[in-house]
Order: structure tokens, then sequence, then C-alpha cells
């Protein structure tokens, strides 16, 4: 389940008629790129260093470098104005996401000293240091025509606000990167009847680059039947750790959740799986419908664990919560419960797993002696997400991009909430309760939504764009 670090191939380009002419200039441009480096690292990458690139052969070599390091993202930094011929036969041959970086070494010349330099020389050379943006529109040109995506972010080195936002373009490919190895699992079938949820399997494998396991309920209960008793008093002690287990939940619920839970992380394991989507009603299988019914508590601490589970098979919603879980957000399955429109807010929550991560306290357990719409009885998770701001992620089908992201930013907040051992909470958006369901809608989601933590929807935005999805914010 280890995702492998992302590999970023990092280079300078600059003009190489300038070396001989401007004294210094070469190693001051370098000494920039050597920096950015270091920064870059900071964000938890592999680097691979590509030199100095400032003509049109440096270019093919970078590009057959970058090929032999398997990097995941291309950084190209604008150090002095360079030759698009230079540029465009490295990103053909990388075949990668490239961002542009277009940083000056300071907010401005500093002009009164830039006029006192000895003689005309000196002064285009400190000119050139800071001439970045004069090839970025070039590039640009050339890189559109040659129908190749790029991104950009243009500023100061030392600026902190720069470095931000390249940390969340970084941050972005991670998730892009992570979602290119993701094994998704597919348990049972769909909620029957949830039309809005069924999808073309073979395009979420085109535009996701995830890897789709289709798997047997059959499985996971023959391996229920080989947990042992120890593993199960380990796995209910965990319970009473993770959660705050109510009174009247009873020693043979958690016992069987716990034996399910232990099956499921050796499922997961045995599968190589990084998310989930399940659904399985086990009827007139006693062993199975045992299973998917005491399944809830293993989901949530997989969930919590960065492996997140959608219940009713949602195969969208599994995606939307494990790029919320990239961006380090965490992400958990909801839909809507109810308007409270005297608070101006939104109710919503869902039965089966939440992330424990992301809840205001330990969330409880309760004993639900019908789980509605569902077959069996069992345990559940009532969770209620910490207060403060939240971000809604949908990936739904769009005609245009195949998939887009439907993205919305707002607030949890403290509110009293629904006793009925599901997870639930109230949350406000900015163009109001009624205001976020009509434009919500509006876009045609599934209805189910990952939640994460933290406003991200611009970290969102970077990741559709490097997925070549559709972007939607409502708020």
């Amino acid at each position: 389940m280890a995702i492998n670090t992302m590999r970023v191939g990092v280079c300078g380009i600059g003009l190489a008629a300038y070396w001989p002419q401007f004294k210094g200039l070469r190693t001051r441009l370098e000494s920039y790129v050597r920096q950015a480096t270091t920064r870059l690292e900071h964000f938890d990458v592999i680097v691979e260093p590509l030199g100095m690139v400032d003509t049109p052969q440096r270019g093919w070599e970078a590009g057959h470098a970058c090929r032999r390091a398997d990097i995941d993202l291309l950084v190209i930094y604008i150090t002095t104005y360079a030759l698009s011929s230079a540029v465009l036969p490295m990103v053909r041959l990388a075949q990668v996401p490239v961002l542009i970086l277009n940083l000056q070494p300071d907010l401005a010349i500093d002009y009164e000293t830039f006029n006192r330099l000895p003689d005309r020389i000196s002064m285009t050379g400190e000119w050139l240091a800071f001439c970045s943006s004069c090839s970025a529109p070039e590039i640009a040109n050339v890189l559109l025509r040659a129908g190749i995506q790029f991104h950009q972010v243009a500023g100061s080195l030392y600026d902190e606000n720069t470095w931000d936002e390249i940390k969340s373009w970084i941050e972005a490919a991670k998730a892009t990167t992570s979602m290119k190895s993701n094994r998704l699992g597919l348990l049972g079938h769909y909620y029957n009847g949830m039309l809005d949820m069924m999808t073309d399997l073979v395009q979420v494998s085109i535009l996701f680059g995830c890897q789709i396991e289709h798997l047997e309920v059959d499985e996971l209960s023959y391996l229920c039947q080989r947990v042992s008793d120890e593993e199960i008093a380990d796995r209910v002690r965990d319970f009473h750790s993770e959660f705050d287990i109510q009174k009247d939940c009873s020693p043979h619920e958690l016992q069987r959740a716990a034996r399910t839970s232990k099956a499921l992380d050796r499922f997961v394991e045995t599968h190589s799986l990084n998310s989930l989507a399940y659904y399985y009603k086990g009827t007139g299988v006693s062993v199975n419908e045992s299973v998917m019914s005491s399944i809830i508590l293993g989901t949530s601490l997989l969930t919590a664990r960065g492996v997140p589970v959608a219940g009713e098979y949602d195969v969208k919603n599994a995606l939307a919560m494990k790029i919320i879980n990239d961006l380090n957000a965490g992400g958990s399955f909801t839909e809507y419960y109810a308007l409270d429109l005297k608070q101006d807010c939104v109710l919503m929550g869902h039965d089966g797993p939440g992330h424990l991560a992301i809840a205001e306290n330990k969330s409880k357990v309760r004993p639900l002696t019908t789980y509605h719409g569902k077959v069996g009885r069992g345990l559940s998770v009532e969770m209620n997400v910490k207060p403060g701001d939240v971000t809604l992620l949908s990936v739904t089908e769009d005609s245009r991009h195949g998939f887009k992201f439907v993205v919305a930013e707002g607030e949890s907040v403290c509110e009293e909430i629904l006793r009925i051992g599901n997870t639930n909470s109230h949350y406000r958006f900015p163009i109001g309760a009624l205001g976020f369901v009509e434009a919500w809608n509006m876009q045609g989601p599934s209805h189910h939504c990952a939640i994460g933590v933290g406003h991200i929807a611009h970290k969102l935005d970077k990741v559709a764009r490097l997925m070549k999805v559709g972007f939607v914010q409502i708020c």
C-alpha cells in the first residue's frame, strides 16, 4: 500500500551565448537553481537535477535524462532569456506534466545601484539576471502550439508567497502521481437503482490512471474464518483505543466487527489496495451477510490509515476520498441529510465508514438493530467533523472532459447532531444553505461527495488541471 515518493526533474534554462559575454552570470544563475532545488527537496520529493539547459542539444539530452530517471514532474526554472528550441525537445521527450518557474532573484531591480554599475556590460549582465519573464511567452506559445499542457508560477525566488504557490503545485502533483499507482478494489456491486453512481470503469482507468481490482465477497468471508481469537481480542482493544464505545454495544458485536476488521486488513494487504468501494447484501448466505453487516468499524480504521473506503460501491467517491486524503485533508463519505434553515446550514453525513482523523472527538460506536435500506444489524460509527474550514469534492461525469471536479468551500459549525449512529455535521456556506444546494445540484454531481478539512479548492483545481479533467467551484 506504500506510495513511492514522487520524482521531480529540475533544470534551469538560459542562453549559452550569454556565458562568454557576461562574466559570472552562469555561475550566479546556477546558484539560484540550486537554491530552488533545495527548497523543492524540503517538500519530500526526490529531485533529479538536470543542470542548465542552454542549447537545443542540451534540451535533447535533458529529455532523455528525464526518461531514464522516470520522473513524475518536470520543473523548468527560467533563469534568464532562453530559446524555446531548447525547451521543446526536453518536454516532448519527458512526457510528464510541466511546471514552469518564472522567478526573479528579487521583487524588483535596485535601480539606483544598477545605474551606478561601472559599464554597460555589467549593467546588461545584471539586467539579464532578472530577465526570467522575457522568454515565458515564447515558451508558452510553442508548447500550446505543440498541444503540450504546462503550468506556471511567477514571482521571486525569495518570496514566501511564491513558494506557497509552488508547494501547492507539488502537493497537487503528488496526489496525481498517487492516483496513477492507486489500486482501487471493488467489492460486490452497486447499490441497486442508484444510477448516478454508475460509471465507465475503463474511463476511470484511462483518466485517473488507477488499477481496478474486482474482488469477491466470498474471499473476505473465507479470511474471516481464519482470524484467531487472539487477533480478535487485539482488535477489540484497538477499537477501545480509537473509538468511544457506547455501553450498549455488546461484546459479541464488538468481536464480530473485530473479526471482520482483521480479515479486511489481510484482504487489503493481499491485493495491495490503496482504496476500496463496497456494497453487498449477502442475503441467503449467512457468512457473507455477517461479514458485510460488521464491516463499518474496520472500514473506518482503514480510511483513517489512508486507505479510503466508500460505501454503496461508489467508485467515483472512492476517487474523491483518495484525492482529498492524498492532500492530507482527510476525505470522509457524506451526503445531504437535511437543511437547517433556521441556522442557514446544511446537515450532511452518511452511514458506514467515517474518517476518524477529521472528527471533533473520538467517534462514537453505537449498536443498530436496523441498517436503513440495507440488510442486517450491528455496530455503526457516529462521527461529526471538527469545527473549522472544510472543502467538499464530488467526482462526477462531464460531457466535455469525461469527468469533472465539483468543489465547494465552507465551514463545519458546532450544532446539535442526530444521535442515530451515523456520521453527521452541520456545514455553513458563504452563499447560504439554499444557494449552495441549488448551485451544487446544477452541476449534476452524484448524491455522495467527500469532505476534507481546510480550504483546499486551489489545490484541487491544480489536481484537476494536472489530470486534465474539468473543475467547477461553487463557493
